[in-house]
């Protein structure tokens, strides 16, 4: 399982438990709730009921009869009170009464029950033994109907207990009013729980986007490439990618001085054994001096081919340690082409060659005029030595978009198949098709560094007829604010 999705079904774990359980508690208690909230009016109505009937007793002067109708009258009234989205129509507040020993007095629903012992029940016998009485029952005469709640409180008479008194109240608008709340409650709940499940994806995004840059680098490291390390924010992350950086670092620089001292080993390992076997024929008292004269020729060439090895081992190895150029700056490409044709007049005469140089006008590219020196020179020299007697170089440059591509070819044999892989290698080489002998090996992968240091790319591709095209792409100069801005004419 990916690190992004493990992390996302983590967050909905956590999401999952911090929100189900409190939900489903607060759903299950919320009855309750409301429950308790209607609870605590109707203690307050039974305590002022049950004084004023104390008050009456102890007068003589509580008539039933007239409850009775008072009774009827409130229950007849038409309230109409909105309460938020509940609309109360009708009072729904009954009272029974009961003496010292349980025995019904009055009630208000229920008249025919005046003398049916309450006694059982816990509103009133809790009361009558000097506790807080109240009970949920079911109604009655219809139980799907909602539970009904009775509240009771003593009724003294001169301070001695005479009985007690109960209100009853239909759960009826408590319903509605959870009817309305649990809705808003759940969407509010569905709400919060989408909103965390949003932010824990784009958290996981965010996560998962560092840790992918992190290696994305690692993969583009392995693979040679030159890449600048990642942004990456302030965190943990970062500081776990500057440590493996660090290390990259110390382990490249080891490595790096393992390899050129072995691939040096064995590069000068050639030119000096021809040079040791010349100087051994050389002592010979007998040797002809035209062969005498031939050795000292191959022990010269020799000298110079470990003089260019070690130059651009040299050159090679500062280019990869730079991880990208100091300063880039505009650079003509129209100037510096001719100038390096120039320079290769000799080798183009030597093989009855003809050169061509075609390019837009105002060609500029952004980089190192020496090192773009370098590469093109490179590029130019390698089409030189590949091309046949009386055959032509050409040397193109057009300007695409953002980019110019500059493009050399040559009539030569092209790249082999099974050399194209590695035709950038370091050491690499093929063998040059009018001498047989093979160069260092390290001019086309100076080309690739330099290319990879201006965030440019280079490729080469037979032509269809015949020959090789290397194409080498860079990135184009910006326009200075004053050559973009218009010449204003003088005023006279």
């Amino acid at each position: 399982m990916r690190l992004g999705t493990r992390l996302f079904a983590a967050f909905l774990g956590i999401l999952f438990v911090c929100f189900s359980y409190p939900a489903w508690v607060i759903g299950k208690q919320m009855r309750i709730l409301y429950l308790e909230s209607a609870e605590e009016p109707l203690v307050d109505t039974a305590n002022i009921l049950a004084e004023l009937a104390g008050e009456a007793l102890s007068r003589g002067e509580l008539d039933f009869e007239r409850l009775y109708g008072t009774a009827h009258r409130t229950a007849e009234r038409s309230v109409s009170a909105r309460i938020y989205e509940t609309l109360k129509a009708r009072v729904d507040l009954d009272v029974y009464i009961t003496d010292r020993q349980g025995k019904l007095l009055f009630d208000s629903r229920e008249p025919d029950h005046v003398g049916a012992d309450y006694s059982p029940w816990v509103d009133v016998s809790r009361t009558l033994s000097g506790k807080y009485g109240a009970r949920v029952s079911a109604d009655p005469t219809d139980p799907a109907q909602p539970r009904i709640l009775y509240v009771a409180a003593p009724i003294y008479v001169r301070g001695e207990l005479a009985g007690s008194l109960t209100v009853v109240k239909p759960t009826t608008a408590v319903m509605a009013f959870l009817a309305h709340s649990r809705p808003r409650f759940f969407a509010l709940i569905l709400a919060a729980a989408s909103c965390a499940i949003g932010l824990a994806f784009i958290g996981t995004l965010w996560v998962t986007q560092q840790v992918n840059r992190l290696t994305q680098y690692a993969h583009q490291v392995r693979d040679g490439e030159r890449v600048p390390f990642p942004r990456l924010a302030p965190s943990e992350l970062l500081h776990m990618g500057l440590a493996f950086e660090r290390m990259r670092a110390s382990l490249a620089g080891q490595t790096y001085i393992e390899q050129y001292v072995r691939a040096l080993t064995h590069e000068i390992k050639s030119p000096i054994s021809a040079i040791r076997g010349a100087a051994e024929i050389l002592e010979l008292p007998t040797l002809a001096a035209e062969r005498r004269s031939r050795f000292l020729e191959n022990i010269q060439a020799e000298t110079h081919r470990i003089q260019d090895l070690v130059d651009r081992m040299l050159e090679l190895s500062e280019l990869e340690v730079r991880r990208a150029l100091p300063e880039l700056g505009s650079v003509a490409l129209g100037p510096l082409l001719r100038t390096i044709l120039e320079a290769q007049e000799p080798a183009l005469e030597q093989r009855a060659l003809t050169s061509e140089l075609a390019l837009d006008d105002g060609l500029t590219v952004q980089g190192d005029a020496f090192l773009l020196h370098l590469a093109f020179s490179n590029l130019i020299k390698n089409a030189i030595e590949f091309s046949p007697r009386s055959g032509r170089v050409s040397v193109r440059a057009v300007r695409a978009d953002h980019e110019v591509q500059v493009f050399v070819e040559d009539e030569g044999p092209g790249v082999p198949e099974f050399a194209k892989a590695r035709i950038f290698e370091r050491f690499y080489s093929l063998e040059r098709p009018d001498t047989g002998r093979k160069s260092t090996g390290l001019g086309l992968n100076f080309v690739k560094e330099i290319t990879a240091l201006h965030h440019g790319r280079v490729q080469l591709d037979n032509r269809v007829e015949r020959g090789l095209c290397a194409q080498l792409t860079l990135p184009a100069a910006r326009p200075s604010l004053a050559a973009a801005l218009p010449k204003l004419r003088p005023s006279v």
